[in-house]
């Protein structure tokens, strides 16, 4: 098999980059060379030289949620963005382009068009950002990870694969939920002060509670659960999922895709001021497949939570909830984008 250098473009958050990196590994491990295009200001400039990948820069900046000024700001950089990535794509010989969508992807995306080299994007969400809506006739196939997205790129174009997702998840066994069941509250790495709040209602309660706050909040909710496991950070989150019968998170793309992966059940808060709302959206995917309960970020009172946590807790739910989410999961996503992309470039065996 030929080895080629691909392209991978995308940026700004931990959603966007995180399944990047996971696709630059599969292509590495085939003998392609992967090189990332992003902005100094995005998480990229952070995890991309962390993983060991190459990185090249442009300078451009979002447009949804931001005011006149820097949306002018990010118009008037656009064009010298795409000559720039266009640059770069010829600087590396680029057989190809793998987009995870935010604004960074857009100038590599329009330069791969100009030059006619194939494009494969991911859409990780069930309401797809505005990139990846705009730039969808350029690509050659769309992977989404929901079916309700599907409508939202071109018939013939557009494929449900999923969202890579570390095989830890995968490979967590199904097991009976303990005796007292145990619940894994998290906000992620800082922690979301609403499902940190609200947890201060579990300090009686008749089940295990695992809580991850933040630093900034830890100390005052181990004061306030004090037969809770309450740490700021969890770095093993596989094997938290494994010791929870059920998990309490916001409803991020890579969250919901771990929760169907580990066949979890899950009550998802899903942070309010998402662009587009897409959490909502992830969240009430979940919901219509049974796999979770969904309580609106304004609603989660402490009384709210304890009491969707006993609905759920109730018996033969968790079981249920459980076999809907597994039968959510859907491995082999980033073989999938690069076999894609080594068919579209002529460098598959």
């Amino acid at each position: 098999m030929q080895s080629r250098v691909y392209i991978m473009a995308g940026g700004g958050t931990g959603g966007h980059v995180i399944p990047g990196l996971a696709v630059a590994r599969e292509f590495a491990a085939r003998g392609h060379r992967p090189v990332f295009i992003g902005t100094r200001e995005g998480l990229e400039a952070k995890l991309v030289p962390q993983a060991g990948f190459p990185i090249e820069w442009i300078s451009i900046g979002g447009l949804k949620g931001l005011g006149a000024l820097r949306k002018l700001r990010t118009l008037f950089e656009l064009p010298g963005s795409v000559l720039a990535a266009r640059g770069l794509l010829r600087k590396h010989n680029a057989a190809g382009v793998f987009s995870m969508g935010g604004y960074a992807a857009a100038p590599v995306v329009m330069a791969a068009a100009m030059l006619g080299t194939p494009v494969v994007l991911m859409e990780p969400n069930a309401m797809p950002g505005m990139t990846n809506r705009r730039l969808a006739r350029i690509a050659r196939m769309a992977l989404v990870s929901f079916e309700e997205a599907l409508p939202c790129f071109p018939a013939g174009r557009v494929e449900l694969a999923g969202l890579p997702v570390r095989q830890e998840f995968f490979d967590l066994p199904a097991r009976a939920a303990s005796n007292p069941p145990r619940v894994l509250i998290t906000g992620g790495s800082r922690g979301a002060r609403t499902l940190n709040l609200a947890a201060r209602a579990l300090a009686a309660a008749p089940f295990g509670v695992t809580l991850q706050t933040g630093a900034a909040m830890r100390d005052e909710l181990a004061a306030a659960l004090p037969a809770a496991e309450v740490r700021d950070f969890i770095d093993d989150m596989p094997k938290a999922f494994d010791q929870a019968a059920l998990i309490v998170c916001r409803a991020g793309a890579g969250t919901v895709s771990e929760l169907a992966a580990a066949g979890k059940p899950s009550i998802l808060v899903p942070y309010p001021y998402a662009a587009d709302d897409h959490q909502m959206a992830n969240a009430r995917a979940m919901e219509r497949a049974g796999a979770s309960r969904v309580i609106a970020d304004k609603d989660c009172t402490g009384d709210r939570l304890l009491a969707e946590i006993r609905e759920c807790l109730a018996p033969g739910r968790l079981e249920a909830m459980a076999a809907a989410a597994r039968r959510r999961a859907m491995p082999g996503a980033a073989a999938r984008a690069v076999d894609l992309l080594e068919k579209y470039t002529g460098t598959k065996n």
